[in-house]
């Protein structure tokens, strides 16, 4: 929440006079629905847009190869990058190519999730394409059916890249090393990419002593990713310490080394590794290829993968600067945490707070290289937080489902399964000092960190952050709470039930089909939308206002008010939820969306103050809800306020605004009618004619923020 509340209730008494004003009509920017994004742009800004590059005619998407080195134009060097399709888009068993200017391009596709009709949703799309010019990137059509000339491969696709690569841990003079060595007996089996064009296999490898030791916590896990005809290896490596339930959980100092080939290609003296953590680094054998491709955002919004934010803002030259400015140092290197918010509980408005944050919506708008590489990088460093809990068992993040009275909060006998009478609580850090960090983590204020890194590039990290942190909100609370394997959110605050659904909804719209995850991750989002829909939407006794008043919601004025805002994040989830396809959240956003657009229509109340801060709900900590929003609305206002007439002179002389000026920082991009504008956006389109009513008057305020410095909340109707 932003951080600059002031008394507006002082601002109501200042009211003075009663003079009648008409109220003043303004024009806002278009809504959204039904606007072609590209000619949006191309009519605000011109055609000469930087970083866009025009549709190719008749693909099914165009993404866009971009030089980022400023190496000589014309190698076929290798890509690789996630691609989104919307249902229907590319039908099960279908193959694809790719056409530049140049001609054909063969393309390799990874199918990772289908929708439910069988059609491709995401893939891992590889390449050989020509290094295009420094600043003129090269359009690529990805294109239904086989290439004409279909490629072949000389090198065997079990083949494992000849590469050594050693990982090593110098903690208190003693030596750990985890190493992979250029020719195994057998490849690894774990295999991520696999075709003509590119390989990956994965594999994880304790860190062991000279004795043979093995290092009770540190694990390197090595993903290789071979491009035989290009020649070149992408050596992508991690290191955690991660295990869920193994003892001596703690934080270690060492110095780090990476090797690759003989040569040292990272060093790290002193590096504090802190409990469940873990940290990556990414390095090319045979020369970086020096392109980056970005998939066309206009169409991944459109697929409904991640909001649709205004096609009509353009992020502004200075932010990215200033963004490119910070991304150095310590807050870049392992344990940092770039972007984001190191103390994630610190209050006040902050760019990493949405359903997406700053940088990453800043990233879609314009597809600029600084903002994806902070938008990639603050991915990595989702690594820094101590909320990696890996199950050693089965090698991937812990699970709810498989420990369903697993918890990091309780008494200790809160986490024993009477089934089987053990413990399933984590091991407690046992000596004082031993796990502090400066990277506090909560649900709350929880960042979306991982989600649109994974998208783009089909990089398996992002896909386990993404995992990690979304089954984390599952378990964070107490077992019964939670309602065990249900990973319930309801015991948290609104706004971490709402940036928890968001992130859970996530992992199980995304994971991959064959991953033993999906089933647990749609078991607990479908648990969650079963529970608000009995509590809410299908429950007769529930309030009438269309708000959330479980867990820590009404707490504010001696157990009376709420705060919209965190409900307005609440409902944005849940709008966000059913555009990825999960149906039980539909009849959940037709009740949600009530509340934005009563405050925004409703002809007994002025939506002027429609963001307020904290609205009364009931009389007493122990009275019924208010029957109405005009009830709530008269409750929450001094009556020298609600005498004024709404959106006139006067209010605005009393609250010292503009005419037609909402409360709560309307020039903000972090302020209150901010974060109501996603909630708006989505309930806009299931809300009938009030909703249209209710979205035409939201844009026609007379002061709005300038998203083009952080763009979270530029959401609108499809």
């Amino acid at each position: 929440m932003p951080a600059f509340r002031v008394p507006i209730m002082l601002a109501f008494l200042l009211a003075a006079g009663t003079v009648h004003a008409e109220i003043q009509v303004f024009t806002g920017l278009p809504a959204g629905g039904g606007l072609d994004a590209r000619k949006v742009v191309e009519a605000r800004y011109g055609s000469a847009t930087p970083n866009l590059v025009k549709r190719i005619e008749g693909s099914l998407t165009t993404a866009t190869v971009e030089n980022t080195g400023g190496a000589a134009a014309g190698e076929a060097v290798p890509v690789s990058f996630g691609q989104v399709f919307a249902p229907g888009v590319l039908q099960p068993g279908t193959s694809l190519h790719g056409r530049t200017a140049a001609g054909t391009v063969p393309l390799q596709m990874d199918v990772k999730a289908t929708h439910p009709d069988g059609s491709v949703r995401h893939a891992v799309i590889s390449a050989l394409v020509a290094r295009p010019e420094a600043r003129k990137p090269v359009a690529l059509g990805l294109f239904a059916g086989a290439a004409p000339d279909a490629h072949k491969s000389a090198a065997p696709e079990t083949e494992r890249p000849a590469v050594d690569a050693v990982v090593s841990a110098t903690i208190d003079g003693k030596r750990y090393s985890a190493t992979l060595d250029r020719r195994p007996a057998q490849p690894p089996r774990d295999s991520w990419l696999a075709g003509p064009i590119a390989h990956e296999w994965h594999a994880a490898v304790p860190l062991r002593s000279a004795a043979g030791e093995e290092h009770p916590q540190l694990v390197a896990r090595f993903a290789l990713r071979t491009y035989p005809d290009a020649r070149r290896t992408r050596v992508d490596i991690t290191v955690e310490n991660a295990w869920a339930f193994e003892p001596g959980a703690r934080n270690f100092t060492y110095d780090a080394q990476i090797v690759l080939d003989g040569a040292a290609v990272y060093t790290r003296p002193g590096l504090n590794h802190y409990h469940h953590t873990r940290w990556r680094k990414v390095f090319w054998v045979g020369g970086d290829p020096g392109v980056d491709v970005h998939p066309s955002m206009q169409d991944l919004m459109a697929s409904r993968a991640i909001p649709n934010y205004d096609p009509t803002v353009l992020v502004a030259e200075s932010a990215l600067a200033d963004m490119q400015a910070r991304w150095q140092g310590p807050r870049t290197e392992p344990m940092g945490t770039g972007e984001a918010m190191p103390a994630m509980g610190t209050t006040g408005g902050r760019a990493d707070i949405g359903l997406l944050p700053g940088w990453a919506a800043m990233y879609v708008l314009s597809a600029d290289a600084r903002a994806r590489k902070v938008t990639l990088g603050t991915g990595d460093l989702a690594g820094s937080f101590s909320m990696h809990f890996r199950d050693k068992r089965s090698g991937r993040p812990v699970s709810v489902r498989d420990f369903p009275y697993m918890t990091i909060l309780g008494r200790p006998g809160d986490a024993i399964n009477p089934a089987t009478g053990k413990s399933e609580g984590f091991r407690g850090c046992e000596t004082p000092g031993s796990c502090d960090s400066p990277n506090l983590h909560d649900v709350p204020h929880q960042p979306e960190l991982a989600y649109l890194p994974y998208l783009v590039t089909g990089d398996h990290y992002y896909l386990e952050e993404l995992q990690f942190w979304a089954m984390y909100n599952a378990f964070s609370s107490n077992p019964y709470y939670r309602e065990f394997d249900k990973g319930l959110l309801k015991p948290d605050q609104v706004r971490g039930q709402a940036w928890g659904l968001r992130t859970l909804a996530r992992a199980a719209y995304i994971t991959p089909d064959d991953d033993p995850l999906k089933k647990h991750f749609r078991h607990i989002v479908d648990s969650n939308l079963a529970w608000y829909n009995a509590h809410y939407t299908d429950n007769p006794q529930a309030n009438a206002l269309g708000v959330v008043v479980d867990g820590y919601a009404v707490v504010y004025k001696n157990g009376t008010a709420l705060a919209p805002w965190q409900d307005d994040f609440f409902t944005a989830a849940v709008g966000m939820t059913a555009e990825l396809g999960f149906d039980k959240a539909l009849p959940l956003l037709k009740w949600k969306a009530r509340f934005p657009v009563a405050r925004m229509v409703d002809p007994d109340a002025c939506w002027i103050d429609g963001a307020i801060y904290d609205l009364k709900v009931r009389d007493s900590a122990g009275s019924p809800f208010y029957r109405n929003y005009a009830q709530a609305y008269r409750a929450s206002h001094a009556p020298e306020f609600l005498a004024l007439p709404c959106a006139g002179a006067d209010m605005a002389a009393a609250l010292k605004l503009a005419v037609g000026e909402m409360t709560g920082y309307s020039t903000s991009v972090v302020g209150y009618p901010s974060n109501m504008q996603p909630a708006l956006a989505y309930s806009a389109a299931v809300a009938g004619d009030d909703g249209r009513k209710a979205w035409e008057r939201f844009m026609a305020r007379s002061v709005k923020p300038d998203y083009g410095n952080g763009p979270q909340f530029a959401i609108v109707p499809r």
